[in-house]
Parts: C-alpha cells; structure tokens; sequence
C-alpha cells in the first residue's frame, strides 16, 4: 500500500467521533470538555474499545447484544489485529487503525490493551465472579483497565502509578453502576456479574437472579455503594490533571454517578426501563464539573484508601 493510498489521520478521527455518538452519548458529551488534542485521541481510543466490545459480543455500537458461537475465535482475532496495531501497522479497519494512532502518539503501554481483550476472554468463558475480589478484576479488565489508558491519554505519565491507580478506581466506579443498572439485560444474554458468594448469602439462584427483585436491589445497592466509594477515590486523582481533562474527568463521574445513584434510589423497580441521564441533566452535570474541576487543588490530598481494592 503506498503512503498516498493510506486513510488520513483526519478521517480516522472522523469514524472515531461518530463512533462515540452512536455508542456512548455520555462519553461522547464529556469528551467535548477536553483539549482538541486530547479530545481526539479520546475519541480513538474509544472507537478501537467499542469495536472489541462489539466484536466479542456481536453487537452494533453497544446494542442488540447477541450469543456468539464462535468467540474464542473472534478475540483471538481482534488480539491479533490489536497487536498488529500496537506495532504500527496500517490494518485498514478504522478502529484498529485508530490504536495505531493513538499509541503511536502517547506513550500507550501495550499491557493496557492486552488486559482489556482479556475481559472479553472472560466473558467468551462463560466466566461469573465468586467473589467480590473476582468482580472487581474482571471490573479492572474491562473499565479500570480504559480508565488508566485515558490517563495516559492525557499526559499521565505510564510511571505514575498513583495517578493511574485513582483513574483506574473511575473505571471501576462507571462499570459497577453499569452493572447494576444492566442485571435484566444481562440476565437475558445468559450473564450475571454478582458473585455467587453475595447470591447465596440472599438464597438467590445463579440462574433466576430477576426472579426476586426486592433481593436483587440489596445486592444492587451494594454495587452502587461500591461504585461511589471508588468515584470518591477517583475525584483526589484529577488533581494532577490539567484543567479541561480534569472538567471532562469530572463530568463523566457525575453522568455516571448519577446513573448508579437512580439505580440505587428505584430499588427493586430499578429494570422497569433503562436508566439514562437526560440531556439537561447532563448539561447541569457539566456546570458543576466546571465548578468543581476549578476548585480541585483544594481537594484534600488524602491517601488512598487502603481497603479499597487495588489494580493488579
């Protein structure tokens, strides 16, 4: 392929944004608070995320999830190709090629994409949590994992395992509270992220997690109480960000803070319909994270809490 022939840097951006848009309109809001730069490589970054997501579990975009047969040999794929990526190698699929980019640009640690697709092989296994420290790895492997890459993204040094580690607990916090909002959804696939410990302490079957929802809404609001304590940890991190990466940081935490707060406060009629955060509540969201990122230096610089679980 000659260089004349290659997709521009620009039309891989293009793809990106309209990844975003379609998959994820609270990241796609939330990204626009950052730097142009930053912004960009956000929006790679994402687009070669939601590709794996979408080739693991057969879906468009996040949607229409479906029961794929041939798994194992999907990931196996999308790790070679992520690894072709990782090496600078023009893949010609825009997503991959939107890796290429973004480690090409940033000082992206390898590691951090290989523990990523290591989540989907968990879930191409058929795999449940037995206990809480088992959620919280497999939280890492598909959400902690996004949080240290998007560090990196915007400036974090890879060294810096403080700050990595605060940007890993948001992960941690936004994939709980997706947890809990999405247990019917993922009940229908065939999936159930609760611990089997936590189960049988409620005499929940593994196999009928919706069958009781009063029960269901305890371990629900557990996840919940979880996901905060790890948004509270968080929030101390974006004191060593520059201003609009720490506002876009701020931002999401309140989109999806509040998203695991709903889920909390229906109880049981939680998955009656979807929790989502409407357009003016995101825009309130995002003044407070512009208050609040302005104000971040006078966050207490409190170490981290050493019960919270910690990244591998």
């Amino acid at each position: 392929m000659t260089s004349s022939a290659l997709p521009s840097r620009d039309a891989i951006v293009a793809t990106a944004h309209e990844s975003i848009a379609r998959g994820s309109k609270s990241f796609a809001a939330a990204s626009l608070l950052f730097d142009a730069r930053t912004r960009e490589r956000a929006w790679l970054l994402y687009a070669w995320c939601r590709a794996c997501d979408d080739i693991a579990d057969g879906q468009d975009h996040g949607h229409t999830m479906s029961v794929v047969e041939d798994a194992p040999a999907r990931i196996a794929a999308m790790a070679t190709l992520t690894d072709a990526a990782l090496a600078g190698a023009v893949i010609g699929i825009p997503a991959f090629d939107a890796l290429r980019i973004v480690a090409a640009e940033t000082r992206l640690p390898a590691r951090y994409a290989h523990d990523l697709i290591q989540g989907f092989r968990l879930d191409a296994q058929g795999w449940r949590p037995r206990t809480e420290d088992d959620l919280l790895t497999y939280c890492y492997h598909v959400a902690g994992v996004v949080g240290c890459m998007m560090a990196v993204i915007m400036g974090v040094s890879p060294d810096d395992d403080a700050v990595l580690t605060r940007a890993c607990d948001l992960g941690l916090a936004f994939q709980l509270a997706n947890i809990a909002r999405d247990l019917e959804e993922d009940a229908a696939a065939g999936r159930c992220y609760l611990p089997t410990a936590w189960l049988a302490e409620l005499g929940i079957a593994p196999d009928a997690v919706m069958a009781d929802r009063a029960k269901l809404a305890v371990l629900s609001r557990r996840l919940t109480d979880r996901a905060a304590q790890f948004e509270a940890s968080a929030r101390i991190g974006t004191r060593a960000l520059p201003f609009r990466s720490a506002w876009a940081v701020l931002a999401a935490a309140e989109i999806y803070g509040a998203i695991g707060r709903t889920v909390a406060g229906r109880g049981e009629r939680a998955w009656d319909a979807r929790v989502t955060t409407s357009k003016a509540d995101k825009l309130r969201f995002i003044a407070k994270a512009w208050v609040d990122a302005r104000g971040r230096s006078a966050l207490p610089d409190v170490p981290r809490d050493r019960g919270l679980w910690h990244r591998p």
